[in-house]
């Protein structure tokens, strides 16, 4: 297993190992081909999200695409706007 999903909702999964651009990962009954390097515990897209659409982990809402965003790529600070906010200025 090279990644996981935490609810059926998630438009993202978890790589639980470092996963190579071009290697292909099952997620339930899809095989999807990553477009770039994911190091291990950060996302890739598990379907194409649109910008301005949520990004959902854990079955919630962590952010909001910035671009749009290609099954397999990479989601991180790059391509998603965090509705974390920090508690200090």
């Amino acid at each position: 297993m090279k990644a996981v999903i935490m609810d059926e909702k998630d438009s993202v999964a978890t790589a639980v190992v470092p996963i190579k651009k071009g290697e292909k990962v099952r997620i339930g009954e899809t095989e999807i081909e990553i477009l770039s390097d994911i190091p291990q515990g950060h996302k890739f897209a598990i379907r194409e999200i649109k910008a301005g659409e949520p990004i959902i982990k854990y079955g919630e809402i962590i952010g909001i695409a910035t671009e749009d965003i290609k099954p397999g790529e990479y989601v991180h600070v790059h391509n998603v706007k965090s509705r974390y906010q920090r508690g200090y200025k």
